[in-house]
């Protein structure tokens, strides 16, 4: 009857090591679940604008956006958050696989199947060609030597003030007449005595 009873022992044993590794393997399941529940991945924009939180289903939970989004356009703001969310989103799988390995290491395929899924329905966004086209608002755009902003357009030379007529050529002063001679008198004397006479 030892025997019966021995083996009875060994099947009992079993089970009660079966039912602790299952109690093991289910507690270390809920430590999965609370830590994958608190697992959330913040990304920003490149520029800096815009920053979104995302938590452990792919939801939008907090979105911040800076004041030099009014240099913007709707459509850009748009754009931006769209792309980072997309972003944010796509970490996800790796966040979550890093929290499983710590919780059900040795349950691969579970981790495996998971971040699987997880991949498949958060991928890698494309670029966004408006991030890529705008430049970041704090960038200084570069100008080349001599180059001129199409939006600031060189400002007329200042019209230059008419020149001064040219002064007048100077008074040239009269010729000098001669000086009479002595002799002229004493002409001039004879002809005046003459007349004198004459009227006489």
């Amino acid at each position: 009857m030892s025997g019966p009873v021995g083996s009875g022992g060994d099947a009992a044993a079993g089970v009660d090591r079966w039912v602790a590794e299952a109690k093991a393997k289910a507690q270390r399941y809920q430590a999965m679940q609370a830590a994958v529940a608190g697992v959330s991945v913040t990304e920003s924009s490149k520029d800096g604008v815009v920053t979104v939180t995302v938590d452990s289903a792919g939801n939008l939970s907090d979105l911040r956006i800076t004041d030099r989004v009014r240099e913007l356009s709707g459509a850009q703001v748009a754009s931006l958050v769209l792309t980072t969310v997309r972003r944010a989103q796509a970490r996800l799988p790796e966040r979550l696989g890093e929290v499983m390995a710590e919780t059900i290491g040795d349950d691969t395929r579970t981790r495996d199947t998971i971040v699987g899924n997880y991949r498949a329905k958060f991928p890698e966004p494309e670029p966004d060609p408006e991030e890529a086209a705008a430049p970041p608002t704090s960038q200084v755009r570069e100008k080349r030597l001599g180059e001129l902003p199409e939006e600031e357009p060189a400002p007329p030379p200042p019209a230059r003030p008419a020149p001064p007529p040219p002064p007048a050529p100077p008074a040239r002063p009269a010729p000098k007449r001669p000086a009479p001679s002595n002799d002229d008198d004493d002409g001039d004397d004879g002809m005046e005595d003459r007349s004198f006479l004459v009227r006489g």
